[in-house]
């Protein structure tokens, strides 16, 4: 999906990176903890879906390679973070939608989720029984 066809579907305006309107991104991830995105994001050129503004955010998105930002829930940048963006090449975009709207509307358009890192996690099988 090119990042303008997105900000089109979810009424997001580009905050800076409007020059790449026609970059494609292919999967996104949604977070609000970067500790997650570092962890369990695979691969490059990922939409980043996330209510953290700081330049932090676009740090990790550079680090990651992703191939931009769109901030959520009416949250705008600081202007710290549009400058670091700006000088980093990531787009940053910025919707009032929520974040489970915004993925769901993103899901049913044809973005599919990041590939993730393998992890396992160790849960029951079923629910907690009482010991005999």
């Amino acid at each position: 999906m090119k990042l303008a066809d997105l900000a089109g579907l979810l009424g997001a305006e580009f905050v800076t990176g409007a020059e790449h309107a026609e970059r494609e991104v292919t999967r996104a991830f949604a977070a609000d903890l970067l500790s997650d995105v570092l962890a369990m994001v695979q691969e490059e050129g990922v939409l980043l879906i996330t209510g953290m503004t700081t330049p932090q955010v676009v740090r990790v998105a550079e680090v990651m390679n992703m191939g931009a930002v769109l901030f959520v829930r009416g949250k705008y940048p600081t202007q710290a973070t549009v400058e670091y963006a700006a000088g980093a090449g990531i787009p940053l975009l910025a919707a009032s939608r929520d974040m489970y709207e915004t993925c769901g509307l993103l899901y049913q358009a044809g973005l599919r989720p990041a590939k993730r890192k393998g992890f396992r996690l160790d849960l029951p099988s079923g629910p907690a029984r009482p010991a005999a």
